[in-house]
């Protein structure tokens, strides 16, 4: 049966603009004179892994089409690729997975509003639908899917329907943001490399099941730690062990309580996740041969970190 991408709380007669359907990613390398393992990682890899994307000169006229029915949309796209001559990349679609307030997300959606991230948030999934973050989805006329389906609820998608849906949106990266659940193995080979999900703690410390908003905060202080902050990473089929992306040093104070230091740490996540989406829609996600992924810098492009 085909999947429906069922939408709530938001009806228009106007077009939402998706682009390409995601592709398992192909990589190649790339000979360089020097790379020595280091922390700042400055040098340039000796070999590099890169993913690559269809052609900016394509360009195809996109549109969706939304049926209202009963306060429940079907979404039926047709959508395309194209490149914004400004900027000189195409801007990506992005899916955005929350079951909270959603303020990594808010962040996020502004900067694509800013022209700071070249991506579009053209769907928002949320494991709740009167959580804050699809109520900040509805204010601005962006597209709910739910999921996982719940028992008695039959507005939830299935594993397999979710991956069906985010395709019909020509979804290209998806972001985890304050998302709670599990994220099905369907999903994880649907879209290898090209999840991702930021958590509150430097990793591997104080992640896995269980560490999600106060309580990191709480075991971190508890710890004796001196220092947290935020880690984003790939998502593989457990929670917080994929590929360490990026980590930004927290300072843990004597008196700090742990609402002092969610609040720090926050304020560093919604700096950090913006600038990886950035260079996530620029192409400047680049795989070292032993698999570790690295942010080529954008004013310096032989600079990685």
């Amino acid at each position: 049966m085909e999947a429906q991408s069922l939408i709530f709380g938001f009806c228009s007669n106007s077009p939402i603009t998706s682009i390409q359907n995601p592709k398992v990613p192909s990589f190649s390398t790339l000979p360089s004179s020097s790379f020595s393992p280091s922390s700042s990682c400055n040098q340039c890899p000796k070999r590099i892994l890169f993913k690559t994307h269809p052609s900016f000169a394509s360009r195809i006229v996109a549109s969706n089409i939304l049926k209202c029915r009963n306060s429940v949309e079907k979404a039926e796209s047709s959508t395309d690729y194209g490149e914004d001559t400004r900027t000189g990349f195409r801007n990506k679609n992005l899916a955005v997975f929350v079951s909270g307030g959603g303020s990594n997300f808010r962040s996020i959606h502004e900067a694509t509003l800013r022209g700071s991230v070249h991506g579009d948030i053209v769907v928002l999934v949320a494991s709740k639908h009167d959580c804050g973050g699809a109520e900040y989805a509805r204010d601005n006329g962006i597209p709910i899917i739910l999921f996982p389906k719940v028992k008695g609820k039959p507005e939830g998608l299935s594993s397999n329907d979710l991956v069906t849906a985010l395709r019909r949106y020509k979804v290209d990266f998806i972001l985890l943001a304050g998302y709670l659940k599990l994220i099905p193995s369907e999903l994880i080979q649907a879209y290898p490399r090209s999840i991702l999900n930021i958590h509150p703690s430097l990793l591997p410390a104080f992640g896995g099941k269980g560490y999600y908003g106060m309580k990191v905060h709480k075991a971190v202080i508890a710890s004796g730690a001196r220092y947290s902050g935020p880690t984003v990473h790939f998502v593989d089929e457990e929670y917080d062990t994929g590929r360490i992306l990026t980590q930004r040093v927290v300072p843990v104070l004597a008196s700090d309580t742990p609402e002092e230091l969610a609040a720090r740490v926050l304020h560093e996540e919604h700096k950090m996740y913006v600038e990886v989406v950035a260079a996530l829609c620029e192409d400047r996600i680049i795989w070292r041969e032993d698999g570790v992924p690295l942010i080529r810098s954008k004013e310096n492009p032989n600079n990685y970190h």
